[in-house]
């Protein structure tokens, strides 16, 4: 018997006017749609056909996440029925989107797939704030990392080690674990006077963003009540949002 084919497909940061056409083209093909919350709204689930069955598999308040295992064995059914799958994640599937722990269970079970790139929360949010990530005069290099622990299995953060290789750190999914983060870093000798910016619902209409330092961010966070999805910068260049922001000025 024949499978069908899985498109692992990313949604971008939110806006649905920044998904690429070949991803606007890949939904609108789709026999089964299995989706996230982050990045993904009605708008964006209305480009399927209606035929297409539609599957959530993220988190909503008051309700857990599906574990992950079971996602992918989700994915691997419906693509043994013949049909095609729309596997939808926010941002990129290949920046802390589990999408390489997917497509290794698809090769595994001989299933034909593809992978269309989508733009990143860690990209376009600092750029919708008017914060480069990187700059001639102050940025040679960027980590993006997760601030979410994922149980045992997560890869642990060397924070302060990090710290002192790159210019601009860019941490995703970090908003809970901010406090934390800042009491490493401080601990670790970095300075507390280093730049930090927040920014909330980046690329949707109530974007916010806050600059402050490493040693303030985390009374600032807590006046402004910000709250996920929300993209952490650390570095020089999140200064520059103070007068290169375009899309909604910085909070004062």
């Amino acid at each position: 018997m024949a499978y069908g084919k899985v498109y692992l497909v990313g949604a971008g940061p939110g806006d649905p006017k920044l998904l690429t056409v070949k991803a606007v083209e890949t939904i609108k093909t789709a026999d089964v749609l299995i989706y996230d919350r982050l990045g993904v709204n009605q708008e964006v689930l209305n480009m399927a056909p209606a035929s297409a069955e539609q599957i959530f598999v993220g988190k909503r308040t008051g309700l857990h996440e599906v574990p992950q295992d079971q996602i992918t064995n989700l994915i691997v059914q419906k693509a043994k029925e013949a049909r095609t799958v729309v596997r939808l994640k926010g941002g990129d599937p290949f920046i802390f989107g589990r999408g390489g722990e997917e497509v290794e269970a698809l090769v595994t079970e001989g299933i034909a797939f593809e992978i269309i790139p989508g733009i990143s929360s860690s990209v376009a949010a600092p750029m919708y704030a008017g914060i480069p990530l990187t700059h001639r005069d102050y940025a040679a290099s960027v980590a993006i990392i997760t601030g979410h622990r994922a149980g045992d299995a997560e890869k642990p953060v060397d924070w302060v080690k990090i710290a002192n290789a790159v210019d601009t750190m860019v941490i995703l999914m970090g908003v809970e674990s901010l406090e934390g983060i800042v009491d490493k870093l401080l601990k670790g000798g970095i300075s507390p006077n280093r730049p930090v910016a927040m920014i909330e619902s980046g690329t949707l209409p109530q974007q916010r963003t806050i600059i402050a330092t490493l040693g303030t961010i985390i009374t600032k966070s807590k006046e402004n009540d910000i709250k996920p999805p929300s993209v952490i910068l650390i570095g020089e260049v999140a200064e520059l949002g103070r007068k290169l922001a375009w899309f909604k000025q910085p909070l004062p």
